[in-house]
């Protein structure tokens, strides 16, 4: 939604961090506006397929075809690239994963913030069990996640973490992205 991701992006741009965006092909198409915005201000761009569906419950030439019609879209918005697939509810069978050109994104965090839609219980939830290479899975339609997300930047900061996109935190970890191969930290 353009309101709580352009105030996530703010505050990402207020302290200096970054993050990955996976993006709905349905959500791209609305707002190109802000998939423009969000790619300028040096985040990573991922694609989320194109309508939320669950890759594993589809043929393998449907599950491609939900990824490859967002990734024409993401080309053309910010140009030739290679748009990392994070799969909805992180399923996405062998088949399919062996045939994706980029890699693919799980997360080693999940405070569930589409179910409680609570800044602190979010916070909690990931101040819990964060570690050093964690990818952190929020989701910026939730005003509480945004809140969160910039609670949790100001909180682990001075311990000594950085927030940057799932690219930059897998080579600073000396991880060399593979095409096919799902990652859920660093």
């Amino acid at each position: 939604r353009p309101g709580s991701t352009e105030r996530l992006l703010e505050g990402l741009r207020d302290r200096g961090a970054r993050a990955t965006f996976f993006l709905i092909g349905e959500q791209v198409q609305i707002y190109p506006e802000l998939v423009q915005m969000i790619g300028a201000e040096g985040h990573q761009v991922g694609n989320h397929t194109w309508g939320h569906v669950s890759l594993q419950d589809l043929d393998t030439a449907k599950a491609l075809a939900e990824v490859e019609r967002t990734d024409v879209l993401l080309q053309k918005i910010l140009g030739p690239g290679a748009y990392w697939v994070r799969p909805p509810y992180g399923r996405v069978d062998k088949s399919v994963l062996q045939q994706l050109s980029v890699p693919v994104i799980k997360w080693s965090v999940d405070p569930r913030d589409w179910e409680s839609r609570n800044t602190q219980a979010v916070v909690d939830a990931v101040m819990e069990t964060v570690t050093d290479g964690s990818i952190i899975l929020l989701h910026d339609i939730y005003e509480t996640s945004v809140e969160a997300a910039l609670e949790l930047i100001d909180l682990l900061e001075p311990q000594g973490y950085r927030f940057v996109t799932v690219e930059q935190l897998l080579r600073i970890k000396g991880i060399e992205p593979q095409a096919g191969t799902a990652y859920r930290y660093a």
